[in-house]
């Protein structure tokens, strides 16, 4: 009989430090998000023979495309610490006025994919200093491509890169990594200059 009255007490104890323990007001936490330490931006010139060149951040590797349609000056500037790569195609036209026509409207194509999912696309160009114009989309909302560039001289070089993640983690939560590489493409785009190898 005691143990019974013993139980039956430690039963309403417990009732009753659960309904005190809840009767307290939640507070929701705001949302966070994990703390990312970026390094100091530093570069080094592209070491690879290609008919382009340009300055690129010691943080990344430049990795040769794997894809099956890769072409012989296609590269992957890839960061294995934010396993993010700035994808790069190039393609000489040989002052070819409708091959020039279509990069340009495969380039936009391949932004205006993102459209289901971006909700703004800006665009804007760029004066290098070395005199190129660079055509430049930045792309807002959870797309995989969240900047996005093409330049030309207009007579033999199309250069074209987009940078992605590979990474499920949401672009809000990116959004100091996002800013940091589109300073590297930048970057890239104002020390690129066309060399003398052409194929």
């Amino acid at each position: 009989m005691k143990k019974n009255n013993f139980f039956k007490i430690t039963a309403l104890l417990g009732g009753f430090l659960f309904l005190v323990g809840c009767a307290e007001d939640y507070t929701p936490k705001p949302k966070g998000f994990n703390r990312i330490d970026l390094p100091e931006a530093k570069y080094i010139t592209l070491q690879e023979q290609h008919p382009y060149t340009f300055e690129h951040s010691i943080y990344a590797k430049i990795l040769r495309d794997s894809s099956r349609i890769a072409e012989p000056h296609w590269i992957d500037i890839y960061y294995p610490r934010f396993k993010a790569n700035i994808q790069i195609t190039y393609k000489n036209f040989n002052q070819d006025p409708k091959m020039f026509n279509g990069l340009v409207e495969d380039a936009r194509k391949l932004t205006s994919r993102h459209q289901i999912k971006a909700y703004a696309i800006e665009e804007s160009q760029i004066k290098t200093p070395t005199g190129i114009t660079a055509s430049v989309f930045e792309l807002e909302g959870e797309v995989p491509s969240q900047f996005q560039f093409y330049l030309t001289d207009s007579s033999k070089h199309f250069f074209r890169g987009a940078l992605y993640f590979r990474t499920a983690t949401s672009n809000d939560s990116l959004a100091p990594v996002i800013e940091y590489l589109k300073k590297d493409a930048v970057h890239l785009l104002n020390t690129l200059h066309w060399t003398a190898q052409v194929k």
